[in-house]
């Protein structure tokens, strides 16, 4: 009895150790090779992006009624002229012709007849007026081929103008294409293009108090922020007052004395922040009338700059057709009041026509400013969120007063694309209009002044990208989803298609065992509202395994996590994270835009909240659904906003969350450029005891909490989220006696440039070590960033990533 007890106990301990041998094997760390590695990196977008033909990317229309497009196949690539009166489409010119033109007259590389280095160009006839650049030549094809430069401007006395050190200043061309806008020592001067003339026009500008300055908070050129009139003979801008305005500092790190490099920067809750005082100037005499109104703020009705084009235009301010009046908007510091005024050009008095005010944040659109001043009509066109939706309405110029909604119903206006005032017709972009249909999906309009006879013009199922044409008799239709390619055609303005333009072939792509994402469609935090977004999984899936999920976030509120839904060969590093071995999912969460005002304004004075809730019950009814998904091992990685959602997660989730990469992240809005946070969280209010309304966002009052892996980066010259953002959050962990991960990146600012692959695989490597619990192959190299760069421009304009304004608050 005895030795059967004790070999019973020996045969169970014997079994009991194969079975945790037989565990920890099935369990011990896998070591990933180069070659994993290397089919992750073949879908990046450098890799994919090539392998796809026959887009239509930024269809350009000329002045008669034509327009062109660069089509890219196999060979290189071909620009392509479709006329579509004649319902033709074909070459633009003689490719070989015109290449060997080029490169007998022009300095450096022109390109061969399938890699044309033409940036823009003209037709008259059998002539072609090509730009390279800055440079622009004159081509005549009815014969041999010959070309010769447009000859540059030239000064009074012969000589080539040029301005002192040979660069010329970034300018605004006039509506009549005679005269220049540019700056120089903080004033406006204009060139007279034909002579090289050029004439001060303001005199008392000085640093931090000049005019049409581009440069207040994180965005800076050296364009010129200003609208010529209709007649080409005055100029609406202003002089931009940054004198009271903090600033912000950033050395690079260098070998010896660096440069300290200081802006002007205004942050939430600052006294003084940028204003503006707008001016007139009458260009000939010249002269200059201001505005009879106090200071305005440096507000948009749309985005957090003044110029929503990147230093490309003013968007809240439009000239009557005769150059007589100007109407403009002026937002309040909070982004809750609009004033809606008119002023005399010649004077400067100022008429109060109308206003809105929303009880948290006003917009006039999604990513264009939809307001129409149409003087001729003697009427307004606005739009509003009042009823839950973006919709039209029609105002009197004269009283101020609604006449009637235009658009009515669920779904949101987005863009106006054009007006037809003769007709008393608009035609407009909107998303969540059909039912049925992705809600993020964007199809064109038409519809009448009073709001009768709305007409869908694109019918398919599909993403539309519409480019009309100037006299809004056609328009060109590139549609897609996210799954299948795109299709390009041009209707007229009833829908009716005229020309088939392209089709996208992605046979290659498909060739390399690429796959697309997977929609999904999950429950947001309450159970109740839809939220929508993709899933990415391994090309070598196998469902009898379960793979850690990985959550690519941005919380918004001006954008969300998956970008667009046309179709892309690359959604950023999504599949590529995803052929290590990981389910990767982005989901729009509530208080991202494109659904309704409600929803937009879900979180609305609680950034805090960065739809972390929502991604966390997305990820958990996804793990329901699908057994091999191992919620268990839950990640999220994300830039700048989704950096700052990434350590929120991480320190306000810390059981759910195992492992975070928050990249450029602003983890405390008190920190970042004002105007931005103010919009979407309003003023800062500071109580007597020093608390404030801002305190709860603040990621460093929560480091506290983090019990996963956590890696935060950032670039050392990031003028868009300055590095002290993440620098809060380091000191706040040791201070908690917190483990974490550092890298700071030397002299890049917020997009990593030349360090990006770097980045990318220390990101792969930290969930492959941390998350899935493998071993990373040492040192991978990726495809070096100029090859990659190089890669990408060859592949021509691609939507296939969120681009930097999009991560950028």
């Amino acid at each position: 009895m005895v030795f059967l007890g004790k070999g019973r106990s020996t045969i169970a301990a014997i079994v009991m150790a194969s079975c945790v041998t037989a565990s920890a094997v099935a369990e011990s760390p896998k070591q990933l090779t180069t070659d994993d590695y290397a089919q992750a990196e073949k879908f990046m977008n450098y890799n994919v992006n090539p392998l796809v033909y026959h887009g239509v990317d930024h269809p350009t229309w000329l002045a008669d009624g034509r327009f062109w497009y660069r089509d890219r196949g196999p060979e290189g690539v071909t620009f392509v002229l479709v006329d579509p009166a004649k319902g033709t489409k074909g070459p633009a010119f003689d490719h070989a012709k015109l290449a060997n033109a080029l490169a007998a007259v022009a300095n450096g590389r022109t390109g061969d007849a399938h890699h044309l280095a033409i940036t823009d160009f003209t037709l008259s006839g059998e002539t072609v007026i090509a730009s390279l650049g800055s440079r622009q030549f004159r081509c005549d094809l009815s014969g041999a081929g010959v070309c010769a430069p447009v000859a540059a401007p030239r000064k009074a006395d012969g000589a080539p103008a040029r301005p002192a050190g040979g660069r010329r200043a970034a300018s605004d061309l006039s509506p009549d294409k005679t005269k220049a806008a540019f700056i120089r020592n903080y004033n406006l001067w204009v060139r007279d293009v034909a002579t090289g003339k050029e004439t001060q026009l303001t005199t008392d500008g000085v640093k931090d108090y000049g005019y049409a300055t581009d440069n207040a908070g994180w965005q800076s050129s050296d364009n010129p922020i200003l609208v010529w009139s209709p007649d080409s003979k005055k100029i609406a801008t202003f002089q931009q007052d940054q004198r009271k305005v903090g600033e912000m500092y950033l050395v690079p790190v260098t070998n010896g004395h660096p440069q300290l490099k200081a802006w002007k920067y205004p942050l939430v809750g600052d006294k003084d922040v940028t204003m503006i005082e707008r001016v007139i100037i009458d260009v000939d005499t010249p002269k200059v009338v201001r505005l009879k109104m106090p200071p305005d703020q440096h507000r948009s009705t749309l985005c957090d700059d003044i110029s929503c084009r990147g230093g490309n235009g003013w968007d809240d301010v439009q000239w009557s057709p005769d150059s007589a009046h100007l109407a403009f908007v002026s937002t309040s510091r909070d982004h809750k009041q609009e004033w809606f005024r008119i002023a005399d050009a010649s004077t400067g008095d100022i008429r109060e026509v109308m206003g809105e005010t929303a009880p948290k944040f006003y917009e006039s659109g999604n990513n264009k400013v939809n307001w129409a001043y149409l003087p001729n009509s003697n009427e307004i066109l606005w739009f509003s969120e009042r009823d839950n939706w973006g919709q039209m309405y029609l105002y009197d110029l004269t009283t101020g007063k609604l006449k009637n909604q235009i658009t009515h119903g669920e779904g949101n206006v987005t863009q106006v694309l054009a007006i037809d005032e003769a007709a008393r017709k608009i035609y407009f972009l909107a998303v969540g209009k059909e039912p049925g249909r992705d809600p993020y999906f964007s199809h064109y309009y038409s519809v009448n002044f009073d709001g009768t006879g709305q007409k869908l013009l694109t019918p398919e199922n599909a993403d539309h990208s519409i480019t009309p044409s100037p006299d809004g008799r056609y328009f060109v239709d590139v549609y897609s989803t996210p799954t299948q390619p795109q299709t390009a055609v041009t209707r007229d303005n009833t829908g009716k298609v005229l020309v088939d333009v392209a089709k996208q072939d992605i046979t290659k792509l498909v060739a390399t065992g690429w796959v697309p994402p997977t929609p999904i469609t999950v429950k947001a935090r309450d159970g109740k509202t839809d939220l929508y977004g993709f899933l990415f999984k391994p090309t070598s899936f196998d469902a009898s395994k379960r793979y850690p999920i990985v959550n690519n976030v941005y919380p918004g509120p001006q954008t969300g996590s998956c970008g667009g839904r046309s179709f892309n060969a690359a959604h950023r590093d999504m599949q590529s994270l995803a052929e290590l071995g990981f389910v990767v999912v982005c989901i729009d969460g509530m208080g991202t835009p494109f659904r309704s005002k409600a929803f937009h304004e879900f979180y609305y004075g609680n950034l805090g909240d960065n739809t972390i809730p929502d991604q966390v019950a997305g990820m958990k009814e996804l793990a329901a659904k699908y057994p091999w998904i191992d919620i268990d091992r839950a990640g999220m990685y994300g830039h700048s906003g989704g950096g700052n959602a990434t350590a929120a997660a991480m320190f306000n989730y810390p059981d759910f969350f195992k492992v975070g990469i928050a990249e450029s992240g602003n983890h405390d809005q008190r920190d970042y450029e004002d105007d931005w946070a103010e919009k979407w969280a309003g003023l800062e209010e500071k109580k007597s005891d020093g608390a404030s309304n801002y305190d709860s966002q603040a990621n460093q009052n929560i480091a506290k909490n983090l019990k996963g892996h956590l890696l935060l980066a950032h670039g050392t010259m990031d003028n868009n989220v300055p590095p002290n953002n993440t620098l809060l959050v380091v000191d706040a962990l040791i201070k908690a006696n917190k483990d974490f991960d550092l890298l700071m990146i030397p002299n890049v600012a917020h997009g990593y440039a030349e360090a990006s692959q770097y980045m990318a695989r220390r990101r792969w490597d930290y969930f492959v070590r941390n998350l899935a619990g493998n071993i990373p192959p040492h040192e991978y190299q990726m495809k070096p960033y100029a090859e990659a760069q190089a890669a990408m421009s060859a592949s021509g304009p691609s939507d296939d990533d969120q681009s930097e304004q999009d991560y950028a608050q």
